[in-house]
């Protein structure tokens, strides 16, 4: 049942992440349904079932402290038979996800959608407060964004060699390009670049997030220049490459093997970093948040760096700002702005 529901949600051209994603959601309320009720799930749900859903996995707190409503056997079991990685409240993003693909099974399946309703909705906006009073668990987990600063740390890291060569190449297309999304580099083809006056490069981004369709437009046509043009010149001339996939396995003897999954971009970066000694958590995401933020750092208009992230909401592109780039807003320094420094006081000290 779960197979089908999820076959269901699925159109052609969405993401392997996606595709993933709503088959372990479906799984996981299928078991759950199962163990809770002792029954097959069919939609619709009624709406009390989602409202037992929501207590049986959000923390509530209690004179004896924070707890659950799931039954330990059924929690166990989830367990134990690979539906839950570990015991325990499900973190509030993924409480959030499962409602939303049910959600969405319903809408699919032009049945009476019962997270829709009032009370389920009234029940999850409590839930999001609840869990903010208690420290900001609802907020979402950021990475961190690597700026310029700490990226050149883990450029130096990458040296002559062919793999060396490659990462080097990689790193420097995904974050000068806008930041481009793990998928789009695994998906980067050579048909799609091509050279341009003073040794830069045009990538056309043909298939991203924000353009499933594959449309041709403008702003999907990616300058790369500088330090990243010369790297993607230097990895070209060592590799050969000269059609298909743009990063590719290195394979023993140098011989170039099949194109970079989405996992393998994810990897280089965090193994890049560990060896860089940069500190903080990375993904390959921190490539693109750290463009954004180095973008509000320098200044950089934001019509620009919109039009190299391709985002077309401006809220999207400020949730990408990290506390970096808050700590240089002059208008976090309004109290400071023309007092005097520490030196100066100190010369006029004697005076007094």
């Amino acid at each position: 049942m779960a197979e089908e529901a999820a076959s269901d949600l699925l159109r052609e051209g969405e993401s392997e992440n996606t595709r993933n994603s709503y088959r372990a959601a479906m799984r996981y309320w299928a078991a759950w349904f199962g163990a809770r009720y002792g029954q097959q799930m069919q939609l619709p749900v009624a709406v009390p079932v989602v409202i037992q859903f929501i207590v049986d996995h959000a923390e509530r707190s209690t004179r004896s402290g924070l707890t659950t409503q799931l039954p330990k056997e059924i929690e166990d079991a989830l367990v134990e038979n690979g539906y839950r990685g570990k015991a325990g409240a499900l973190a509030l993003n993924t409480l959030l996800h499962r409602i939303s693909v049910l959600s969405k099974a319903h809408q699919i399946a032009k049945e009476p959608n019962p997270c829709a309703d009032a009370v389920v909705r009234e029940l999850l906006a409590k839930t999001r407060r609840a869990y903010a009073k208690r420290g900001g668990e609802a907020l979402p987990h950021k990475q961190r964004a690597l700026t310029k600063e700490p990226l050149q740390a883990v450029l130096d890291t990458c040296d002559d060699s062919l793999k060396g060569r490659r990462d080097r190449a990689l790193l420097l297309f995904a974050w000068s390009s806008g930041g481009r999304r793990r998928s789009e580099v695994a998906g980067a083809s050579f048909e799609n670049l091509r050279r341009a006056d003073g040794g830069a490069f045009i990538y056309q981004l043909s298939h991203s997030k924000s353009n499933q369709a594959g449309k041709q437009r403008p702003e999907d046509s990616k300058p790369i220049v500088g330090m990243a043009a010369e790297a993607m010149d230097d990895w070209l001339k060592a590799s050969g490459i000269s059609s298909g996939p743009l990063f590719r396995r290195i394979r023993k003897g140098g011989q170039m093997g099949e194109g970079l999954s989405d996992q393998s971009v994810r990897l280089i970066v965090k193994e890049r970093c560990a060896l860089a000694g940069v500190e903080g958590e990375f993904s390959a995401h921190s490539l693109r948040s750290g463009f954004v933020t180095e973008a509000g750092r320098q200044n950089a208009p934001l019509g620009e760096t919109m039009a190299m992230t391709g985002h077309h909401s401006v809220a999207t592109v400020m949730g990408y700002f990290r506390a970096e780039t808050a700590l240089v807003s002059k208008a976090a320094g309004l109290m400071d702005a023309g007092a005097p420094t520490a030196a100066q006081k100190g010369s006029t000290s004697g005076s007094l």
